[in-house]
């Protein structure tokens, strides 16, 4: 087995030096912001009045922030709560209810999120990392290759962004609350290993020390980084593992998913159940239907054969439109028969529901394409 470091970039280099962030609130835990605190002079409580405001109340601004004295409340902001995302674009489709946002980092770096709002539930998809370095080839981000890797705290910052947006009421016939959050935005979450794991903690743990999220709502995606998966299992927490499959055989896959020329099909499996058999918790199967590609009736008996009697469900994903791609998604005959034959061989699946296609928001989709703020 090749071994790697699981915060080491794969695939395409940075296109410069990593930059992080100054760092923020988010960065830290409660006794961590506690002596950010003290090394100001202030008393150990701050730290908890301005974890309430920013997880708590969704506030960032110091002027609304009238608990803490005026004297020190430029010192205490200054410290842990420096400006991470610039907004420079939000649009919108779905009458309102999806909401792409496009952020600007402190370094230039650009990156996306999308809130998604249903009937029953509040979900951001947020990125880990400013483009990716995965390079697969139906992918709009892999194909931009791979900036830097996110901070914990610019991770956590698009999921605190957007709960406000939802808090505000702007997603109509949603809850105001955020409830899910998945980690399917640009980048390979367990390629920046450490700081993705401290997000998830940050955004779980109770209010003021995070955003008080069940940790069954947040969905961790990978496309398939074998030591970095089985590292997460052993972490504690009940995360949903997501695997970016998209083929069951290693001919094709090597192709559409470069990284499993290192780690085959086999052994990524074997790592989502030794997932599955330690948390309990159910692994989610993505697979983009690409026509002519992947959705061969063979195909899906073959996936079928692989997945069966595990704790499982596939996820089929009509793939979407990528500038200059030659691939389409498969035709909906083509879909319901692939569906058709997982089901028979006892394999849980449904075709997940493509929100925000019409403003490049939808999975696979995201570039971030620069802008002039």
């Amino acid at each position: 087995m090749i071994q790697i470091a699981p915060d080491a970039p794969i695939g395409s280099a940075p296109s410069r030096r990593a930059a992080m962030p100054p760092r923020h609130l988010a960065d830290l835990d409660l006794p961590g912001r506690q002596a950010v605190i003290a090394e100001l002079g202030e008393p150990a409580f701050r730290a908890k009045q301005i974890s309430t405001h920013y997880f708590g109340r969704l506030v960032r601004d110091p002027e609304r922030m009238t608990d803490l004295p005026s004297a020190s409340r430029d010192r205490i902001t200054e410290a842990l709560l420096p400006n991470l995302l610039t907004p420079v674009r939000e649009v919108a489709c779905d009458d309102g209810a999806t909401r792409k946002a496009l952020w600007r980092l402190h370094d230039g770096s650009l990156v996306e999120s999308v809130l998604m709002g249903y009937p029953d539930r509040v979900t951001v998809c947020i990125s880990s990392q400013a483009g990716c370095g995965m390079a697969c080839p139906f992918c709009a981000t892999g194909q931009a290759g791979l900036t830097r890797n996110l901070s914990t705290a610019e991770i956590v910052d698009q999921a605190v962004h957007l709960a406000g947006v939802a808090a505000s009421g702007a997603v109509a016939g949603s809850p105001p609350r955020l409830s899910h959050v998945v980690f399917m935005g640009m980048g390979e979450p367990l390629a920046n290993y450490s700081r993705v794991v401290a997000a998830v903690r940050r955004l779980c743990a109770p209010a003021p020390e995070g955003l008080g999220l069940s940790q069954r709502h947040v969905t961790v995606s990978t496309v398939g980084l074998v030591p970095a998966m089985r590292r997460l299992a052993d972490e504690g927490l009940s995360v949903t593992l997501a695997l970016s499959l998209h083929a069951p055989d290693d001919e094709l896959r090597d192709e559409l998913v470069p990284v499993n020329q290192r780690w085959k099909v086999a052994e990524v499996l074997d790592a989502a159940w030794h997932y599955a058999e330690r948390t309990g918790r159910r692994v989610s199967i993505e697979y983009a239907m690409i026509r002519d590609v992947n959705d061969q009736p063979w195909r899906a008996d073959l996936l079928g054969r692989l997945l069966a009697g595990r704790l499982t469900h596939v996820n089929l994903i009509p793939l979407n439109p990528t500038p200059g791609s030659r691939w389409d998604a498969s035709p909906k005959p083509v879909e319901r028969e692939f569906v058709r034959r997982l089901r028979a061989a006892g394999v849980s699946t449904t075709v997940r529901d493509t929100r925000g296609r019409d403003i490049d928001g939808a999975c696979g989709q995201l570039a971030a394409a620069a802008v002039t703020p």
